[in-house]
């Protein structure tokens, strides 16, 4: 139902704006830009949808051998302490746990292409143990809402764009996304943790919670012992290598179990051909949306007006020169992409604004493209409050990712 309020919303401001620009500013043209966004949204959800089928079909045969293999009920086993309390409502040691601890594992990575796949896998299972078929679970808001936080532990992608663009220092921005992301995933955890009442100073929790701030604290140190200009090329190399271990460890277990692991692969594969389908009519709706409101001008519309608040208050505003990537980040991710480049190619790669866009880029998912991707992929029309909480992340990782970069580099 939000997402159904949020989708008419696009349309009726994008129309607002446009009659407003055409009206005041006499801009003729405004309708046509807007029209040639809706198609030319049509046909970028089309070919994503199409892009995401080889790989869907390549890692949905990869999990059925790693299901029928018992690897993803070791992962299962290995993560149920945690996830048992994060998601009560999923039986211990469900091979759902597994995918769901393979999905992050993905994204914490940086592996989009592996860890897409995964999430909509994870819902397939998801919606298994779904008693509402229309209606999301608590456990699918709390894959949702993680998911969309987007923690990841290395930006790879947006090390190697600092680099080509020529960047005197393309890791300096690490720390600050490390922070700003984890800041976010933490808010969509206790968020959804509060509206679905679970307990998280339970010992399991806590001790998970400790953990991963040991665990970022010691890559804060690493990063500081390596030589900054390898930091990438030392991130993607441990990131395939562990990618390229999974893929042999499901083939290998499939071969233990004796099972007949090409035909395994082709059942699986086939479930990742019907998925990549299936998701088609719900990301060019979204997508058209998005394109719709972004042509109209209503973001430029929304910047100069949070620009003007807060020159009336007396407080700096050279942030704001981010904020078109900030806002379109919950939107687009090819969208927000193009922000921080464009950013950085206008106010310098090494300027607070061109590394505050980097680090905006960085600190969250892009919450509507996950949340029509994998709720469309099983069906669910009414998402609760899985929306709500992820712009909440959304807002919480913004703020953080500001005062990161004024802490950082002002």
């Amino acid at each position: 139902m939000v997402l159904n309020y949020i989708w008419i919303g696009f349309f009726l401001i994008a129309f607002i704006v446009a009659l407003g620009r055409l009206l005041i500013d006499k801009d003729v043209a405004v309708f046509t830009e807007i029209i040639d966004a809706s198609f030319a949204s049509a046909k970028s959800g089309f070919e994503i949808s199409i892009g995401l089928t080889g790989i869907l079909t390549l890692w949905l045969g990869l999990m059925k051998i790693g299901e029928k293999g018992g690897l993803i009920q070791a992962f299962a086993h290995l993560a149920s302490p945690v996830f048992s309390k994060l998601f009560p409502e999923i039986p211990r040691n469900h091979p759902v746990t597994g995918s769901i601890f393979m999905n992050i594992s993905a994204n914490l990575l940086g592996l989009d292409n592996a860890a897409t796949p995964m999430g909509l896998k994870t819902m397939q299972q998801l919606q298994e143990l779904n008693t509402q078929k229309d209606k999301a679970s608590n456990a699918m808001i709390m894959f949702l809402c993680i998911n969309a936080s987007g923690l990841t532990i290395i930006p790879i992608t947006i090390l190697m764009y600092r680099a080509q663009l020529g960047a005197a220092n393309p890791s300096d921005i690490f720390l600050p996304v490390l922070l700003a992301t984890f800041i976010s995933t933490i808010v969509a955890i206790l968020g959804v943790c509060y509206k679905q009442r679970i307990n998280i100073f339970q010992r399991d929790l806590l001790l998970f919670f400790g953990i991963m701030g040991l665990f970022i604290g010691g890559l804060i140190w690493l990063f500081h012992i390596i030589e900054q200009e390898k930091v990438s090329l030392y991130s993607t190399l441990t990131a395939n290598i562990i990618l390229f271990t999974v893929i042999c460890g499901f083939i290998i277990s499939g071969a233990r179990k004796r099972i007949n692991v090409y035909e395994t692969f082709i059942e699986g594969a086939k479930e990742g051909f019907k998925t990549a389908i299936t998701i088609i009519p719900y990301l060019v709706a979204i997508l058209v949306g998005i394109g719709v409101f972004r042509a109209s001008g209503a973001m430029d519309f929304i910047i100069e007006g949070v620009r003007s608040g807060i020159s009336f208050v007396g407080l700096d505003t050279k942030f704001v020169e981010a904020l078109p990537t900030m806002l379109m980040k919950p939107l687009s991710g090819s969208g927000a992409r193009g922000m921080m480049i464009d950013a950085m190619n206008t106010y310098g790669v090494d300027s607070f604004v061109g590394r505050l866009a980097c680090i905006a880029q960085g600190s969250t998912d892009t919450t509507f493209y996950v949340v029509a991707l994998y709720y469309g992929s099983v069906a669910i029309r009414n998402t609760r409050y899985t929306i709500q909480i992820s712009l909440l992340a959304d807002l919480v990782s913004a703020i953080a990712s500001i005062l990161l970069a004024y802490m950082f580099f002002s």
